[in-house]
């Protein structure tokens, strides 16, 4: 099919369009149709969206279903997967009907709390899709709008400042990487990211008022990139707006921007920075290394004195994106197989365990550990998945987050064994901050009188978690699911790499000579 990837892209879009034009009213029927619209447009997405894997030849390192239409003014709107965007194409619509089913209990704005998700959806799937520069910035910056207004209307009672917070923080590291863009035209051309992946940007050292720029071009491009993707992983230090707002984010808000939305920054950061940038990558490498095992260490040890349960997982998604990043600028197979990986895991659990507090919000209004404490007793079927999430969240062997974490330390300590040693601490305290929180919910005696009439899972929430589980598991003890598809193109990628960089060296000693 010719349009398949504009038809996966724009069908939430569609449900919005129709919710927002023929939904009438807010009384409870309508808001009924509402959830099932919603649910109807992300469940036809993901069942769409499954001819594209099922159609993609794993073995082919380039893109496929290639879409392109020169719009105005010269501007293209270019499509195309290949083996790494598909993953994240996967987990956007594989996630999002689970996402509007934990919003059933939603009672405000019902159906403009809909049209925002189904829209949201929309942008991050053309984020991972696009292949023109002006489109993917369209689309990454557009994804900032939905989300910030699902935390600013239906968040907590300090959402106006979590959700400012969130826009100015991302908006401001965009912005170095619109200029960036507008250089990236200017030296090769076009915004065609096809063509870009092969063109040779400047890396001629030189001096920049008074300081040596050493890669040149490639080094001041990488920064401007890397401002914005960094931003959105988070990394630290510019991690600070992601607790706030994960805090104050309705449930199904803090499952998109853990699974999904922080995932961008690592997609960018393959998709630019290591192929179109690769001596400005090399030359800032060590520096990315030791900043990922400062945020593996600095935020697990702060996730430890956390007393909100979703401030003490944002954290923990810090910590964990901090292995993405590890794993990136290794620029080694093992590496980047390893950071996707982590990825998608982090996607299903950190969604999951961000879908157990909500579990429990729900039925008490509040997020603080000690407001809970011998769960297990009214609700072992809660207390079994909280612990599955929990021991992968760790690492556990057999669920999805150990391969990710494997992989990258496997990587990083041929890189560098120092940051590798460093960065093995953190999974000695995420067991420590991960069991003290298990503990102190699920554990103990049922000593509070607001606990004791507690009820368990509904039907509804133990299908939500049903296939999370399955896939934690499933990719636990057949990682090749992912590795299969990825291999190739990585494969691809890293090559790439290093023949640029040799190339680069080899031009060097000629000037140098």
């Amino acid at each position: 099919m010719d349009s398949l990837l504009s038809i996966v892209t724009f069908i939430p879009a569609l449900g919005a369009l129709v919710l927002a034009v023929f939904l009438r009213g807010d009384d409870e029927a309508a808001n009924r149709n509402a959830k099932a619209a919603a649910m109807f447009a992300t469940s036809a997405t993901f069942l769409v969206s499954l001819f594209i894997l099922f159609g993609f030849d794993v073995n082919e390192t380039g893109f496929q279903f290639v879409e392109q239409a020169d719009w105005l003014m010269g501007l293209q709107y270019k499509m195309g997967v290949d083996g790494i965007s598909l993953l994240f194409v996967m987990l956007t619509t594989f996630m999002m009907p689970l996402v509007i089913a934990a919003s059933w209990n939603v009672e405000t704005r019902v159906k403009e709390y809909m049209i925002a998700f189904l829209l949201l959806e929309t942008l991050m799937l053309g984020v991972f899709m696009a292949l023109d520069l002006v489109l993917f910035y369209l689309f990454f910056e557009a994804g900032l709008i939905p989300m910030f207004l699902i935390i600013g209307i239906w968040g907590g009672a300090n959402r106006i400042y979590a959700s400012f917070k969130f826009f100015l923080y991302t908006f401001l590291g965009s912005v170095l990487m619109l200029v960036a863009m507008v250089g990236m035209y200017v030296d090769a051309g076009t915004t065609d990211i096809e063509t870009l992946l092969t063109h040779s940007f400047a890396f001629e050292s030189f001096s920049l008022l008074g300081v040596q720029v050493v890669g040149g071009m490639q080094t001041l491009l990488f920064l401007a990139f890397f401002a914005s993707f960094a931003v959105k992983m988070p990394m630290w230090p510019v991690h600070t707006w992601l607790p706030d707002a994960h805090v104050q984010a309705p449930t199904a808000g803090s499952v998109v921007l853990a699974a999904i939305l922080l995932k961008m920054g690592g997609y960018g950061f393959l998709r630019f920075s290591l192929p179109m940038f690769p001596v400005g990558s090399d030359v800032l490498a060590p520096l990315v290394l030791w900043m990922s095992a400062i945020a593996i260490v600095y935020t697990s040890i702060v996730a430890l004195v956390q007393e909100d349960m979703k401030k003490l997982i944002a954290y923990s998604s810090v910590a964990h994106m901090g292995f993405v990043t590890m794993g990136i600028f290794t620029a080694n197979q093992q590496g980047i197989d390893g950071a996707i990986f982590q990825m998608i895991s982090h996607g299903f659990i950190s969604g999951a365990l961000f879908l157990c507090v909500g579990v429990i919000y729900d039925r008490m209004h509040t997020r603080d550990i000690d407001a809970y404490g011998g769960l297990v007793t009214r609700m072992p079927a809660y207390a079994l998945i909280f612990m599955l999430f929990t021991m992968a969240n760790v690492g556990l062997p057999g669920t999805s987050g150990f391969v990710g974490e494997f992989l990258t330390l496997m990587a990083v300590f041929q890189v560098n064994t120092w940051v590798a040693a460093v960065a093995t601490t953190g999974v000695i305290f995420s067991a420590a901050y991960a069991l003290w929180l298990y503990r102190r919910v699920v554990m103990g005696d049922l000593i509070k009188e607001s606990l004791k009439s507690i009820t368990d899972m509904s039907t509804r929430e133990r299908v939500i978690f049903a296939p999370l589980v399955v896939m934690t598991l499933l990719l636990g003890v057949y990682p090749a699911l992912i590795l299969d598809i990825i291999g190739p193109s990585v494969a691809a990628l890293v090559a790439n790499y290093d023949t640029a960089l040799a190339a680069a060296d080899a031009a060097s000693q000629v000037v140098s000579n």
